[in-house]
């Protein structure tokens, strides 16, 4: 396969506290934001995508909801393509995480080691590479990293941290990108959609969350869609939030 149309999501967040609000209205937030792994898998299907990545921070944390858990494993279920998951710091992979707890449908594949590896689909002629936060903190993963695949395949890769600069969050540089072998790099950590990056031949993106969870994420939020050819990469930014936080500036001169 010549090209790969990969659905790119990551710091949904699941089951976040929302302690600005009543406890009503947070209990309506946290069912809000599970719709969202609903409408993830009906834009995946709607798109006949080759490939799920998701890029950590599903859950805000490893209180998790029963019922959170069980959405999460029905919704990614009812994915006809492969989906890969990397813990990220909130939701870090450990022997009592819902990673490890629950029960996954058996497309789904979960990293649970900080040291990259790899999982090969050869019938999309692709390589998936993933890793894990396995604590809040992680230093970083693709240090010394490269892929060495002599294929031709499709090297991708889903990973939650962070790029440029000092980080306790998977620190990553830029020439790391470079290095590493990949075709493309869905990363999380960050809320702001940052739209398609390029280093080296390496392009790398993170979709920034799919919804505003407070006044300190504004604005459209989007899960993306990926498609990766022999010719290069395209990224379309796709808003499924059902709520959107603004901060709107009123004029009140001379008002009573």
């Amino acid at each position: 396969m010549s090209e790969l149309k990969i659905l790119h999501a990551a710091d949904l967040h699941l089951d976040s506290p929302f302690e600005g609000l009543g406890a009503a209205k947070a209990a309506q937030r946290r069912e809000e934001q599970r719709r969202l792994l609903h409408r993830i898998a009906q834009l995946a299907e709607e798109e006949s995508v080759d490939i799920v990545l998701l890029a950590g921070d599903l859950l805000d944390s490893d209180s998790t909801y029963a019922e959170t858990a069980e959405a999460l494993a029905s919704a990614l279920g009812s994915i006809s393509a492969p989906v890969f998951i990397s813990p990220g710091n909130h939701d870090f992979y450990s022997p009592r995480s819902p990673y490890a707890r629950v029960k996954f449908p058996e497309n789904v594949h979960i990293f649970k080691n900080p040291t990259p590896e790899c999982v090969a689909l050869p019938k999309l002629n692709a390589n998936v590479w993933g890793a894990a936060f396995c604590d809040k903190y992680s230093a970083g993963m693709l240090g010394g990293f490269a892929a060495a695949d002599g294929t031709g395949a499709k090297n991708i890769m889903c990973i939650h941290g962070e790029v440029g600069g000092a980080s306790n969050y998977d620190p990553i540089s830029e020439t790391e990108i470079a290095a590493s072998g990949m075709d493309y790099i869905a990363l999380g950590h960050i809320h702001k959609e940052s739209g398609l990056k390029k280093c080296g031949s390496t392009y790398y993106a993170w979709p920034g969350c799919p919804e505003g969870r407070g006044f300190d994420e504004t604005g459209e939020k989007t899960v993306s869609i990926v498609e990766l050819s022999d010719s290069g990469c395209r990224l379309t930014p796709v808003c499924i939030a059902s709520r959107r936080y603004e901060i709107l500036p009123v004029e009140v001169t001379g008002c009573d």
